[in-house]
Formats: C-alpha cells, sequence, structure tokens
C-alpha cells in the first residue's frame, strides 16, 4: 500500500479535522489510520503516540486561533479589540469544536514557546494593557476573560442556554459589556 504523502503535517491537518468530526475525546491513532487506510503502525514512523497526536492537534488549533484573533485584532483598541478577540475565539469554537476542546491539552512551556502556541496568551495581554492593569491583576484579568469566554461557549455549545427566551447573541454582547466595564474599573 502506498504511504507517499504521509506527513507530519498532513497527519496533523487530518487529525483536526477529525476531531471536529466525532469529538477530541475519540480522535486517536487508529481512527486517524483508518482514514488514511494505513495500519497504525505507520503512523508512529511520524508520531511517537497518541500523546504527541493530542499536543500537535493543540498546538494547530492555539496557532489557528491567534492568527485569526490576530486578523480581528488589527487596528483596534480598548472595548473594539475586547469584543473582537471574543468574537475570534466564540466563533473558532462553534466552526471547529474538536480543535476547541484540544486546546485544552495541557503543553509543556517549551513547546507552547518553541510553536508559538503561547500567542493567544500574548493577545490577550496586549488587549489588558489598554486597561492599565497592573500584576498581579491584569493575570487575574486574563484568567478572568478566558473563563467567561469559555465558559460561555462551552455553555452554548452544549445547549445550556437554550430553554430561555432571552437570544443568546444579546447574552453574548451584555457579558462583553460587563467585561468592559470590570476591565475598566479593576478593583484595587
Amino acid at each position: 500500500m502506498a504511504r507517499a504523502g504521509l506527513t507530519v503535517e498532513r497527519l496533523v491537518r487530518a487529525a483536526a479535522e477529525l476531531a471536529d468530526e466525532v469529538g477530541f475525546e475519540n480522535l486517536t491513532v487508529s481512527a486517524l489510520a483508518r482514514r488514511f487506510g494505513v495500519k497504525d503502525a505507520s503512523l508512529y514512523s511520524h508520531l511517537r503516540n497518541a500523546r504527541d497526536l493530542r499536543e500537535r492537534v493543540a498546538v494547530l488549533a492555539l496557532v489557528e486561533l491567534a492568527d485569526r484573533a490576530a486578523s480581528a485584532l488589527a487596528g483596534r483598541a480598548g472595548k473594539d479589540a475586547l469584543v473582537a478577540f471574543a468574537n475570534a475565539y466564540r466563533d473558532y469554537a462553534r466552526q471547529h469544536p474538536g480543535r476547541y476542546a484540544a486546546m485544552r491539552v495541557e503543553l509543556t512551556p517549551e513547546l507552547a514557546a518553541a510553536s508559538r502556541a503561547d500567542r493567544h496568551s500574548e493577545m490577550t495581554r496586549a488587549i489588558l494593557r489598554g486597561y492599565r492593569l497592573p500584576e498581579p491583576a491584569e493575570t487575574d484579568a486574563v484568567r478572568l476573560l478566558h473563563s467567561t469566554l469559555h465558559g460561555f461557549t462551552t455553555l452554548e455549545a452544549t445547549g445550556g442556554f437554550g430553554h430561555h427566551p432571552r437570544d443568546t447573541e444579546a447574552s453574548w454582547m451584555a457579558a462583553l459589556d460587563a467585561l468592559h466595564t470590570v476591565l475598566g474599573n479593576w478593583p484595587a
């Protein structure tokens, strides 16, 4: 069976697509091998193990989201930047649920730095610099922002808002307005 064309990049892209289709929790080396019509062992010349595959999908997702966020943020500041960043985050989670789930894989600091997967955090801090928060308040604000965005997108994706008449989009904008207010009036 011809295996020409199998590269790490091609495998990781296919794994990311597979994760979006079947869920990141169902992504396995065996499932990926089936997608290419090869035996599992054929993939191990490109990947160390399942953990390596999952980390690579996580890096791909983090880099993709950072690229989208960077495009959305270009030329924006303050609340406009916050809303653009949040919308890029939410849109990515909606369009790529498996990749979004992959972003929860804990990467070593070395892997995150080497792959530039840490750009997402850097952009978050850049947005928050506009609110002039000193440390440790900036770190607390990063955590607040990410937990709010993650919580909202996760609840939305799992139908957590489906039984209420309030429009989800209106709640999203209200949450972003509230974040902007809190960030602009951070407690001393």
